[in-house]
C-alpha cells in the first residue's frame, strides 16, 4: 500500500510540474505577443493568403496572358511579405 501512495505522490508532482511549464510557456507567449503590432501581424496575414489564393488562380488559368498577370501579382506579393516580415521582426 505504501508503494502505490508514493505513485500516486510522484504522479500529482509529475502533473503540478507539468502545469507549471505549461504556464511559463504561455506567459512567453503573451509576452512576445504583446510586443507584436496587431496591425502589421494582420497585414502579413492577408498577405500570406492573397499568395496562396494567387496561386491556386495561376494553377486553374490556362490563358497565357492572364497566367503572366498573376505571376506578376505574386510577385509583388512577395515583395510586400517581405516588407511586412521585416516590420514585424523589428
Amino acid at each position: 500500500m505504501g508503494d502505490a501512495g508514493e505513485g500516486l505522490i510522484d504522479a500529482e508532482s509529475r502533473i503540478q510540474e507539468r502545469m507549471e511549464e505549461v504556464e511559463r510557456g504561455r506567459t512567453r507567449t503573451r509576452r512576445k505577443d504583446e510586443r507584436v503590432n496587431p496591425e502589421h501581424a494582420r497585414t502579413l496575414e492577408s498577405l500570406k493568403l492573397a499568395r496562396l489564393e494567387l496561386d491556386h488562380q495561376l494553377a486553374a488559368t490556362t490563358h497565357e496572358r492572364r497566367r503572366v498577370q498573376l505571376a506578376e501579382a505574386i510577385k509583388e506579393v512577395e515583395r510586400r511579405i517581405v516588407e511586412a516580415s521585416a516590420r514585424l521582426a523589428s
